[in-house]
């Protein structure tokens, strides 16, 4: 109770020296965060533990559909977790009929059906609570949340403008832009208007019924592998490869076991224009070109066309010339090229974080471990760096694709054809053997180095649980993992993770990879 008691005079005493400080700089804040999302609020709590005057402005501007959002940004509301819980879903009801065989009674496993609508209210639910508690933390933190859209007026003014339309300045000593990105729309006749993105599929409001995902990249690939599961009848069109900037061996085995699930692919093709037809169903026109370079035309009609073709970010209304502040090529990019170091733009004491960033990962936890290092340089005298190399991701697919480090055509780039060995493997997760689950995609390999003890740069995993599985062996590769270290690793057996302790058969040697039983 003393140690209390004690500590309310200690932190107001810190209140006023703060905003002594401040006055005496002229400016209100020490750090003014535009954009509440992952990167931008780990950043903005970080820095108010570290003794800051922090505000935070986030404002979701509706999608051309109308769908709009509480505080979180993307991850929260319209990306990492209403898409698991939707993967979830679809995983729950294969499991229903993987059941049976298990000796659970079912009364007629064909009749079963998934109510779209039961579920949409699960996960907004769940989002909305999500919200809520974000906003709690906040005050409970001491960081100022502004609902507002921000822009720069100046290099330290950065402007809020209000739902009403007023606008409120605050003048900040550091700024740092957080403001991810949104969906892009092809431009082409009734995208937009007929259309839906990433943005609208969490809380569709009807069953999306027949649906077009155009787009191969892991978003369009999660949801058609989810709408898939809960029964919907979907198709996929590539323009050009899957899962560009994955190792493209284990995106074409993605793709595969997609269409052993009844998912159809349109390869070599781009839609030309959706029209909405008199029973409210959308016509979709597109061209295919072949090998040989001819186009022919289609059309088809569906109940839902979810657009999946790439993500822009949404500096396009934070007038960034009034900073100083310059886009990546020479400004004609909309992302934002920072310092390796420490974050920073081109104007010092501005900084960028997040989906925002030119070639770096889009991913939630890559941006609120860069926020935290943002706020620990600013405040808290670190000179700790943020490191992009070797960050483990995966792609929920039905068969999830779980990566950490080099593909293996970077590897083979970096290091020459012959300087790698690639070791590889097919095999049988035990759960799949009583419902008789295809395995023919359950495949995993390792990139290494091929001399010396065989540093691992890159490790690939198709199956169940791919996420779990390659957290773990994120952190082994980022200590320098070596094909010794792993082949003398005890792997828990029966377990899926245990096959890359398991790895034994190389690429280079022609051998068969397939695995004759499981316990040997």
């Amino acid at each position: 109770m003393a140690t209390a008691v004690l500590a309310r005079p200690a932190r107001s005493l810190i209140n006023v020296v703060q905003c002594v400080r401040l006055i005496q700089e002229n400016y209100e804040y020490d750090l003014v965060v535009i954009g509440g999302g992952s990167g931008g609020l780990a950043c903005a709590k970080q820095a108010v533990q570290l003794g800051a005057k922090v505000a935070v402005l986030d404002f979701v501007k509706p999608s051309p559909r109308g769908t709009k959002w509480g505080l979180g940004g993307t991850c929260v509301n319209v990306g990492c977790i209403p898409k698991k819980l939707m993967h979830q879903a679809s995983l729950l009801g294969e499991a229903i009929h993987d059941s049976q065989p298990y000796g659970w009674q079912l009364p007629d496993p064909a009749a079963i059906r998934h109510d779209w609508a039961t579920l949409t209210e699960s996960v907004q639910n769940h989002i909305k609570s999500v919200n809520w508690v974000t906003r709690v933390d906040l005050r409970d933190q001491k960081v100022e949340y502004v609902n507002g859209l921000g822009y720069f007026k100046d290099d330290h003014t950065v402007v809020a403008v209000m739902k009403n339309q007023t606008e409120r300045e605050l003048r900040a000593k550091h700024v740092v832009i957080a403001v991810g990105g949104r969906p892009r729309y092809p431009d082409i006749p009734g995208a937009a208007e007929y259309g839906i993105t990433s943005d609208d599929i969490f809380s569709l409001p009807q069953a999306p019924g027949r649906t077009l995902l155009v787009g191969a990249g892991y978003i369009g690939l999660e949801c058609a592998g989810f709408l898939k599961g809960l029964g919907y009848d979907v198709s996929v069109m590539v323009r050009s490869i899957l899962l560009r900037g994955f190792d493209q061996q284990m995106a074409t085995m993605v793709g595969d076991s997609m269409v052993e699930k009844g998912i159809r692919f349109h390869h070599r093709s781009r839609p030309l224009a959706v029209e909405k037809q008199p029973d409210g169903r959308l016509l979709v026109r597109y061209e295919t070109v072949d090998e040989a370079g001819t186009v022919t035309n289609g059309e088809d009609v569906f109940d839902t066309v979810l657009f999946a073709i790439g993500r822009q970010a949404e500096t396009g209304t934070l007038k960034l010339a009034n900073a100083g502040v310059v886009t990546a090529e020479g400004g004609k990019s909309d992302k934002l090229e920072v310092d390796e170091t420490d974050h920073r733009t081109n104007v010092p004491h501005i900084y960028a974080v997040g989906d925002v960033l030119y070639r770096k990962p889009e991913l939630t936890p890559v941006a609120i471990h860069a926020g935290r290092i943002i706020a620990r340089r600013l405040f808290g005298g670190s000179e700790e760096r943020m490191d992009y190399a070797d960050v483990a991701t995966t792609v929920f697919t039905p068969l999830e694709y779980g990566c950490v480090g080099l593909s293996e055509e970077a590897a083979e780039a970096a290091h020459g054809k012959d300087g790698i060995e690639v070791y590889h493997a097919y095999y049988k997760p035990t759960e799949f053997f009583v419902p008789q689950r295809s395995v023919r995609y359950c495949y995993l390999k390792a990139v290494a180095l091929r001399e010396g003890n065989q540093r691992v740069l890159g490790l690939h995993f198709l199956g169940p649980a791919a996420g779990e599985v390659i957290q773990g062996f994120a952190a082994a590769l980022k200590c320098g993992l070596t094909m010794q270290v792993l082949r003398n690793t005890v792997g828990i057996h029966p377990t899926v993770a245990e096959e890359f302790t398991r790895l034994a058969i190389t690429k280079s040697s022609g051998l068969d990879p397939t695995p004759a039983t499981c316990c040997s």
